[in-house]
């Protein structure tokens, strides 16, 4: 049998507060660690959610969007401060990758368990 495990919201931003946004999961999520070029480079913590989850508040208008390799992932990026605070994966393009490091204050109690991706790197890059 399937846990059920209860949602909650959690707020989001960039750095400068540009771009906000409303993540629903749960108090411990399973979140991944990538090792592929952008990731490790940007320290990006991967939490995959289904885009009805994931709910775009403010700054719309502050993203810009970068794609490389095979242009199917969407990184988008704040303009001002520049940070990634969530992506359209190459993964899994009917959901949302949050960084969990932009989310406001996590349940302190709550265990979030990091767990290692190691991405293949092909002859065409990372």
């Amino acid at each position: 049998m399937t846990e059920i495990k209860e949602l909650n919201t959690y707020s989001g931003s960039c750095h400068c507060g540009a771009v906000k946004f409303e993540v629903d999961s749960t108090d411990a999520p399973e979140v991944e660690d990538c090792n592929c070029s952008i990731c490790h480079k940007s320290g990006f913590l991967h939490l995959i959610v289904p885009k009805q989850r994931f709910r775009l508040i403010s700054g719309e208008d502050q993203l810009n969007c970068y794609t490389f390799n095979t242009a199917v992932a969407k990184h988008y990026f704040c303009k001002r401060c520049g940070i990634k605070p969530f992506y359209i994966p190459r993964s899994n393009p009917g959901g949302v990758d949050v960084n969990i490091r932009c989310l406001g204050p996590v349940n302190t109690n709550s265990a979030i368990t990091v767990r290692a991706k190691i991405a293949l790197i092909t002859a065409r890059g990372a």
